[in-house]
């Protein structure tokens, strides 16, 4: 029984996403798509308000000193209004699997057993910076049946406060129920200690931030967690990769976004094409403002470099630095990617089918590109459409979680009288 003294914030809006989390998890799928098409139409009406209200964050943020990378992560204009509607339209253009029963067997006795794709339930996501976030999880959640508590960051406060109520009155306008979409508005660190332990009301917790933060949030929680996302990402190039292409994948992995988790943060080289690789990565990369790191054995290719400390090689650089080191083969590239990296992406470049198997298979990570970059690991760039984060962790799921990854199952049985002996 719960006590009279006053509940916190998130103590009663968890409360009230639990209660509707029954209500959500059996409404008609056309109902569900219903819901995301409303929401979507809201924030077309409604972009000039969320730019004001975005507007106001970004002010903050550079009074408060927010480096370039996160008032890039923060900022809201057209191009990204638009990739949220978009978002949502692809979600809700899905396979609607909610409901669905698979692997249907029938035992000796008759009795049909079969797995039933359910909702997770009441999932809350504790995030930093990313605004777009607050409508990409939410809409994912509605299409997966799931009801979901928010908790941003105070450097997005205006923005996702305004996005959550123009979601809330669309949502329930369209069939959603009361508190199936909830937002904390205190930023207070005292109200995330209080939510990762509300195992009553949630069913799952999301933290999306540094490895830091992360760490901090399973070492306190009650509730199950989802890991995802710090990414210390990395690109091996091979003894026998294709040089120019190799720079192209460098490039793109680090220069066309490297705020996000995905973007490449370190570059192994192997010792036999550094002399001819690494000047050609340098030139190319130091036109973008690309700022290296290096360790002794590496530094002669490098003037200007500072040596990284130990502590950077675990780091996750979300600006324009770019850890590089020369290192004796594939073995060295496997222990160095499973001892600094995060779990999250790794690459190599290389033309041997059977030494990029072999680190394929090595590397401990959620994400393995052959060829290719790092920028690769999204739920939109696997046909996934938006996802919720970038799991790392080994149960459950690894890698993009979008609306299936949102989904449990549980054993369904149809009979005709069967009793056990």
């Amino acid at each position: 029984m719960e006590s009279n003294t006053k509940k916190s914030e998130v103590f009663i809006k968890a409360k009230k996403a639990k209660a509707a989390s029954y209500k959500a998890a059996v409404l008609s799928g056309k109902t569900r798509n219903d819901v995301l098409y409303a929401i979507a139409e809201s924030l077309d009406e409604h972009r000039e308000e969320i730019k004001n209200e975005n507007q106001k964050d970004m002010e903050n943020g550079r009074k408060n000193g927010l480096s370039k990378a996160l008032l890039d992560r923060l900022l809201l204009n057209d191009k990204r209004i638009d990739g949220m509607i978009q978002g949502l339209e692809e979600v809700a253009a899905m396979d609607d699997k909610l409901g669905s029963i698979t692997e249907m067997n029938k035992l000796e006795n008759g009795l049909l057993v079969g797995q039933m794709y359910v909702p997770l339930g009441t999932i809350a996501i504790i995030y930093e910076s990313r605004p777009n976030v607050t409508v990409d999880a939410a809409g994912l959640c509605i299409k997966s049946g799931n009801t979901i508590l928010l908790r941003g960051g105070s450097e997005a406060i205006y923005s996702n406060i305004f996005l959550s109520k123009l979601m809330q009155e669309a949502a329930e306008s369209a069939g959603f129920p009361e508190g199936g979409i909830e937002i904390v508005e205190n930023t207070g660190h005292d109200l995330v200690d209080e939510l990762v332990q509300l195992r009553d009301f949630i069913d799952i917790l999301i933290p999306r931030g540094g490895a830091n933060f992360i760490q901090h949030i399973v070492g306190i929680a009650k509730v199950p967690v989802i890991e995802t996302g710090a990414g210390n990402c990395h690109t091996y190039v091979d003894k026998d990769a294709d040089l120019d292409m190799a720079v192209e994948i460098v490039h793109n992995g680090k220069v066309q976004r490297p705020s996000v988790c995905n973007a490449t943060k370190k570059v192994l080289v192997h010792k036999d094409i550094a002399q001819e690789f690494l000047p050609k990565m340098k030139i190319r990369l130091e036109k973008d403002g690309v700022i290296f790191l290096t360790d002794e054995n590496t530094k002669s290719h490098f003037p200007n470099a500072k040596i990284a400390t130990e502590e950077q090689w675990y780091e996750e650089f979300l600006d324009m630095r770019l850890g590089v080191k020369i290192i004796e083969g594939l073995d060295q590239a496997i222990e160095h990617i499973n001892e600094y990296g995060s779990h999250h992406t790794e690459a190599i470049v290389t033309k041997d089918y059977s030494r990029a198997m072999k680190f394929i298979n090595s590397i401990d990570s959620a994400s393995l590109f052959w060829n290719a970059s790092t920028r690769f690991t999204d739920g939109g760039q696997f046909g996934l459409g938006a996802e919720i984060g970038i799991s790392t962790q080994k149960l459950h799921w690894r890698g993009p979680m979008s609306v299936y990854q949102l989904m449990s199952k549980k054993f369904v049985s149809f009979g005709d009288g069967q009793i056990r002996k």
